[in-house]
């Protein structure tokens, strides 16, 4: 009897491989669930499995590049391939306010190619994240910065410290000033957020833009291979601006964006997608 049930299990287990296998190569709507599915588990685990490693030294943005590791090995599974420009942008001996163009979750493989690449980098995120456990503890260890968004109060607080943590331990602070999820050709208007924290700890703003995912339709449900170019923009500086000045700065910055965003993704365009 147990020979015969190990028997149905394994031919069991072959079909059902042999099903998935065959949906997977066969149906784009099948491999766009499945793909995006490997991505929310592995980024998971790559978030969570270095959590020992990172109770020695908690609080510390080196933590950050653990996860960052894996998030780049995530993107080869997935047939993702990043390429990183303007690296000699990069500001150096000072802190900055990182402004990334916001397309989809798979953002967090964009940050997980320029933690390694930009020094003490962190990020913002709404506290409930923190109590998403062991995910929570995790952001909490390689630095996250939490905040209160129905407490305005809390959260100018606590972004008035993050302007300290900028000025005093040269951080990196990587923000989406779009506020929301968005893959189209025209970036959405700014937030001011970013912009108040920069000014208020007078430190630059570096632009960083990320071309179309044109690899991934969500209305057509496909997710293939594909390539994107991460641009790392010259840093725009806020010292001597007050608030009167945000309204410029933030023009200026969004300007700067778009024209590198409409040009580079143009030319990833019409060399990977245009066949």
């Amino acid at each position: 009897m147990l020979l015969i049930n190990d028997y149905k299990f394994e031919i069991t287990s072959t079909a059902t491989i042999m099903f998935i296998i065959i949906m997977y190569t066969s149906s784009h709507a099948f491999r766009y669930y499945a793909k995006y599915t490997i991505f929310s588990v592995l980024s998971y685990i790559s978030a969570t499995i270095f959590l020992p490693l990172m109770l020695w030294r908690p609080r510390d943005y080196r933590n950050g590049l653990l996860p960052a590791w894996g998030g780049r090995q995530v993107s080869k599974i997935l047939g993702i391939k990043f390429e990183m420009k303007g690296k000699e942008n990069i500001v150096q001996n000072s802190g900055c306010v990182v402004l990334i163009n916001h397309q989809s979750c798979l953002d967090l493989l964009v940050l997980s190619e320029i933690y390694p690449v930009m020094e003490k980098c962190t990020v913002i995120s709404k506290k409930e994240i923190f109590y998403f456990w062991p995910f929570g503890l995790a952001s909490w260890l390689w630095g996250t910065i939490f905040i209160d968004r129905l407490n305005a109060e809390s959260a100018q607080r606590t972004l008035n410290k993050t302007g300290e943590a900028i000025c005093n331990k040269q951080a990196k602070l990587c923000m989406f000033p779009e506020g929301t999820r968005h893959g189209g050709p025209e970036l959405l208007n700014f937030k001011k957020g970013a912009f108040h924290v920069a000014i208020s700890a007078q430190c630059p703003i570096q632009p960083v833009v990320v071309t179309q995912y044109f690899f991934v339709d969500h209305g057509k449900r496909t997710f293939d291979p594909g390539h994107a170019v991460i641009t790392i923009l010259p840093p725009i500086p806020t010292e001597g601006m007050t608030k009167e000045d945000l309204p410029g700065l933030i023009e200026k910055s969004r300007t700067a964006m778009q024209e590198v965003y409409t040009k580079s993704s143009a030319e990833i365009k019409a060399k990977y997608y245009n066949s």
